[in-house]
């Protein structure tokens, strides 16, 4: 009885921290991502606007959306991105469709075997 009474409390203590967990809300134009092919180990930083492919190696990166949390709040970065990878001779074959999070690279990692990527943050686009 004492330890179903143990597991409440340390449930009952977890669950505010979920329910006040920060949404990332405002939208940005540029989500930035580091970029990592393991065959030649070239690194970059890509800056993908908004709703516009762009390639990396075969891969073609869309980025659907790219959200920040308020300044008061917590610093979090959070896009959705379809990523798909060029064969030739064959459909576009999708390699990741989701959210990636700054904070937490491996939460939702795009499993390649040539390739890594993750969300670096989001940004506004250079003014000239």
């Amino acid at each position: 009885m004492k330890k179903i009474l143990v597991l409440c409390v340390a449930v009952a203590g977890f669950l505010p921290a979920v329910a006040n967990a920060v949404v990332p809300s405002v939208e940005q134009p540029v989500a930035v991502l580091r970029a990592l092919d393991k065959m030649t180990a070239r690194v970059e930083v890509l800056e993908i606007p908004i709703k516009k492919p762009i390639s990396f190696g075969n891969l073609i990166i869309t980025a659907q959306t790219c959200r920040i949390t308020q300044p008061e709040e917590t610093p979090e970065s959070a896009a959705f991105l379809d990523i798909s990878e060029l064969k030739p001779g064959q459909k576009d074959a999708p390699v990741f469709h989701g959210w990636m999070f700054a904070s937490s690279p491996a939460l939702s990692a795009m499993e390649h075997p040539v390739y890594d990527m993750w969300l670096v943050g989001c940004k506004a686009p250079a003014t000239k």
